[in-house]
């Protein structure tokens, strides 16, 4: 039985070299030790920089690798959530992002996959994602392969058209602005409480639609981007979160009418409401 700690630690490598990237319980299975001491040591590890640890989580549990095992961490790409998967397919097809571009449920995406998205700016000061595996000096070789694509325009277009199109294209670049502004905030306010993002449901002008979870429970979060909201609103919500059948909470950038809140309070004792026939 091992028992000098150096000799544990040198087998904990050993074995993360032979198996690759790998979980707590694992290790510990290999090396004969409780996962409780067996986490121990692996933080131990970190610390003193000899192995790496995985943003992503298993459950609750990271994933530990050494270094050049980075590669080998694409199989644990089955555990991101859903569209930190969409994310991450997208990224590893196109092997560079800009970050402009994309949706904003994808630029959040992208930013919570740590393991496999890496960001970096052009001269421009632009921000760009490129594929953990790829490098920077990868993304010349790609623009030099768009430049050489021969682009054919549409010349029948009148101009009227074309000033319409062009206003129609700012007022949507200005809506996906707005509503990706508005998606940050909403992400630090979740963050700030300890609630996560799970899924984003849906992206409307005013509204987000967002699977959240704390350490208790997931529902189902409706955000509206304005200062009054009305019980149609609140009516929608509720609908949507029995369609998922989950509970759901609404917050805005106001209070409450007060007469929603008084009906609220009035419900909260109620036991029953009937018609007389």
């Amino acid at each position: 039985m091992i028992q000098n700690t150096s000799e544990i630690k040198e087998k904990i490598i050993s074995v993360l070299k032979e198996r690759g990237p790998s979980l707590p319980i694992q290790i510990s299975r290999e090396v004969e030790l409780s996962p409780l001491f067996a986490s121990a040591f692996l933080s131990e590890l970190f610390s003193e920089k000899r192995i790496k640890i995985s943003h992503l989580r298993v459950g609750n549990s990271p994933v530990y690798f050494v270094q050049g095992q980075e590669p080998l961490m694409e199989k644990f790409s089955d555990y991101l959530k859903s569209k930190e998967k969409e994310a991450f397919n997208l990224l590893r097809e196109r092997k560079f992002l800009k970050d402009g571009e994309q949706q904003p449920a994808i630029r959040v995406a992208l930013r919570e996959i740590k393991d496999f998205a890496i960001p970096f700016r052009n001269q421009d000061g632009e921000i760009f994602w490129r594929y953990f595996t790829e490098s920077e000096e990868d993304l010349n070789k790609e623009k030099s392969q768009q430049k050489s694509t021969i682009e054919i325009k549409d010349t029948s277009e009148k101009p009227a058209e074309k000033i319409k199109s062009k206003r129609k294209s700012v007022k949507s670049k200005a809506g996906q602005k707005q509503s990706e502004k508005f998606l940050e905030r909403v992400r630090e306010f979740l963050s700030n409480s300890g609630t996560e993002i799970s899924n984003i449901e849906n992206i409307g002008k005013n509204e987000l639609v967002l699977k959240v979870k704390n350490s208790t429970s997931e529902i189902i979060l409706v955000a509206y981007n304005k200062k009054k909201i009305s019980e149609k609103e609140i009516i929608k919500a509720s609908k949507k979160a029995t369609e998922m059948g989950m509970k759901y909470s609404v917050i805005s950038l106001g209070n409450l009418p007060k007469k929603i809140i008084d009906l609220m309070e009035s419900l909260k004792n109620m036991e029953n409401i009937e018609k007389i026939e």
